[in-house]
């Protein structure tokens, strides 16, 4: 059953994350950078249920152009985590928020390409209307928070270049892959009450650069 965008939803997620203990920032030493993304959680423009929103990168940026990924990007000089997560959404999506819109933060996630990332959970109450910016983003998805919950939504398999695992997230959109997919799947574990890390899941060799 959908999760409908409300204030006792709301509640309900601001009191999983003040509830999840986050483990203690990692400082972003070379060669990793500091970089944040948002899980902003929207409500469908038609169903009025709770959604994160996926964004489809623009085939031209320099950097894993044409993957799935959540808002964000790298922090600027001084920026905090939530400033820059706030900023980037503004950025992408046309979408201003404020500081009081911040549910909570979780793990920091070490990417291969060489940032650190940290994920900031953000209440979006405007965000039936995106303005995506079409120089970062080709589509703008919702994933309804019930799509992440059930059983089949991940997976973990191997690969001959890490002994990690790869996570993927099976989305309607298709295999969703780190670190997207594991920024998603501690966001569903955190619903659910449960502090699972996810800083050794794997990302695949194309994410790697």
């Amino acid at each position: 059953m959908a999760m409908p965008f409300d204030d006792a939803t709301r509640r309900k997620i601001a009191t999983c994350c003040a509830s999840f203990e986050r483990l203690d920032p990692i400082a972003p030493t070379p060669p990793l950078k500091r970089a944040a993304v948002a899980i902003a959680l929207a409500p469908h423009h038609k169903t009025g249920a709770a959604t994160l929103l996926l964004t489809l990168r623009a085939a031209g940026l320099r950097s894993h152009g044409g993957q799935w990924a959540l808002p964000g990007g790298r922090c600027d000089a001084g920026e905090t985590p939530v400033e820059g997560a706030l900023r980037e959404l503004a950025e992408e999506l046309g979408l201003t928020l404020a500081p009081d819109d911040v549910l909570g933060l979780l793990d920091d996630y070490p990417t291969r390409s060489g940032y650190l990332i940290t994920p900031v959970v953000v209440w979006a109450a405007n965000g039936r209307t995106l303005r995506p910016n079409p120089d970062e983003v080709a589509e703008v998805h919702r994933i309804d928070l019930d799509a992440i919950a059930v059983d089949d939504a991940f997976d973990f398999t191997a690969i001959p270049e890490s002994s990690r695992r790869v996570i993927r997230f099976h989305a309607r959109e298709g295999l969703i892959h780190a670190p997207t997919a594991a920024l998603i799947y501690q966001f569903r574990e955190v619903l659910a009450g449960r502090d699972t890390r996810v800083h050794d899941l794997e990302q695949p060799v194309f994410a790697w650069k």
